[in-house]
């Protein structure tokens, strides 16, 4: 009974406190400070999104014009797509700023905050800062560049860009790999367009028996008729192995490195019919058995 009566009276007081601001304007006075401070911060909100809009219209314009200038210069392509995704990021993060400042944010206490929190983030991030050393060091010793086939981590592909933190490769069903660049740094990275010529190595198995002197006049017949085996230096025709079944000779043949895949599928056609037209047989596995 007297908690109620407690209650009863502290609300009491309430109301006479809030009737005597009424009474002396100072509601008023907050009501008018309130609506004040709404339009202001409107006003903000309205300078930050037009400065939003016209900062990405600058961005885009800038990148635009950067791209041109390196395109001017004739920056190798490897260079250009990694400046050009550094600059972007580098406008990116100015225009945050200055949509920060235009709210009304003290700009120098959140390049403070913007600090520290980049200390936090980059510990938190190390692989990527790891990427972006990575990124560096490829283009400083540029073991492959854009075009290039390359093999690493497992997949095999056309480098398309080399971005800050990874390099983009298009494999040959058109998928879309992203490796991380520190990956790339200091991983094993097989480059098969940085010579021009490539080997191409057959292993051709015939029947025991057969003329081996006649096997390498039909092979190296076809491969003397094909413009795009390079003479220098030499193919080899040479016996590779006795097999259980066969006799396995193997082919090696010198070639631009545009030429590698038509030549490897159209020479190995060609040599399955050559042989089927001079009766040159190819083996398959077999077992005799002999009764006692």
């Amino acid at each position: 009974m007297i908690n109620l009566l407690e209650t009863a009276t502290t609300a009491a007081e309430a109301v006479k406190e809030t009737e005597k601001m009424v009474s002396s304007g100072r509601f008023d006075m907050i009501l008018d400070k309130l609506i004040e401070m709404s339009i202001s911060a409107g006003k903000n909100i309205l300078v930050a999104i037009i400065v939003f809009i016209v900062g990405r219209f600058l961005i885009s314009m800038l990148n635009k014009l950067f791209a041109q200038v390196l395109e001017k210069r004739k920056i190798d392509v490897t260079i250009k797509t990694f400046l050009k995704s550094l600059v972007n990021i580098l406008l990116t993060l100015l225009l945050i700023v200055s949509v920060v400042g235009a709210l009304g944010v003290n700009t120098t206490s959140f390049a403070a905050l913007l600090a520290s929190a980049g200390v936090a983030i980059g510990m938190a991030l190390s692989g990527n800062l790891q990427n972006f050393a990575g990124g560096l060091i490829v283009l400083l010793f540029k073991p492959y560049k854009v075009g290039d086939w390359i093999e690493a981590q497992g997949v095999s592909g056309s480098v398309s860009e080399i971005q800050i933190f990874h390099t983009i490769l298009t494999m040959a069903d058109n998928k879309v790999v992203y490796i991380p660049n520190g990956n790339l740094s200091s991983g094993v990275v097989i480059n098969y367009s940085r010579k021009e010529t490539r080997r191409i190595e057959w292993v051709v198995g015939v029947d025991y028996g057969e003329d081996l002197a006649k096997v390498e006049r039909v092979v190296r017949g076809l491969l003397d008729a094909d413009a795009r085996i390079l003479k220098d230096p030499a193919p080899v025709v040479a016996l590779n192995a006795l097999s259980a079944s066969s006799v396995d000779v193997t082919i090696r043949v010198w070639v631009a490195a545009a030429d590698y895949w038509d030549v490897n599928f159209e020479v190995r056609k060609n040599i399955y019919n050559e042989f089927n037209k001079q009766n040159i047989n190819f083996p398959f596995p077999q077992l005799t058995l002999h009764k006692a």
